[in-house]
């Protein structure tokens, strides 16, 4: 008699999909389980009184979607849009609502496969954008790409707003 096979040990190990992205020189990825889909820039209409980040609201077949700049969110400095900036869709849930928000990025990259045993943990310092952030740091072809924890970049935007401040600056980093 065998013993039995437990098909959950070997799936854990199986490589996640990431989008990868582009966004001021530096490569980002998101889970792809959380990109519900990519568009063309453009079609955003601004909402007085948010924060700079929050760069308007799109009309998503007939859904209400706030669009964030990820750029002026991790304090880079914002630039026009181009050729290749698209609003990259997510769905997640923030604090147990479902949420479809919109993310501004210089260009897609690629989704591309990291295993798990190419995550590095986020860096304690040296980071250009705030720690909590970042979910891990993936090696692909010998480079690092910074792994977003897309859940906590937009639930502490969202205290922000939430708690009414209108300096993006005040937020915690």
């Amino acid at each position: 008699m065998t013993a039995p096979v437990h098909a959950a040990a070997p799936a854990a190990q199986d490589p996640a999909q990431y989008l990868s992205f582009v966004l001021r020189g530096e490569v980002y990825a998101i889970g792809i389980l959380a990109i519900k889909e990519i568009i063309e820039y453009g079609g955003l209409t601004a909402v007085p009184m948010m924060p700079p980040a929050i760069r308007g609201v799109i009309n998503l077949r007939g859904a209400v979607v706030p669009v964030l700049d990820l750029a002026l969110r991790f304090g880079k400095p914002a630039a026009e849009p181009t050729k290749r900036t698209c609003i990259v869709i997510v769905e997640l849930a923030l604090g147990g609502v479902h949420s479809v928000v919109g993310l501004v990025v210089d260009a897609v990259n690629a989704v591309q496969e990291i295993a798990p045993a190419d995550i590095e943990p986020p860096p304690a310092f040296g980071t250009a954008i705030a720690t909590p952030f970042i979910a891990g740091m993936g090696k692909v072809d010998g480079r690092f790409v910074i792994l977003l924890d897309i859940d906590q970049v937009l639930a502490i935007e969202g205290l922000g707003i939430a708690a009414g401040v209108e300096d993006e600056a005040a937020l915690p980093a």
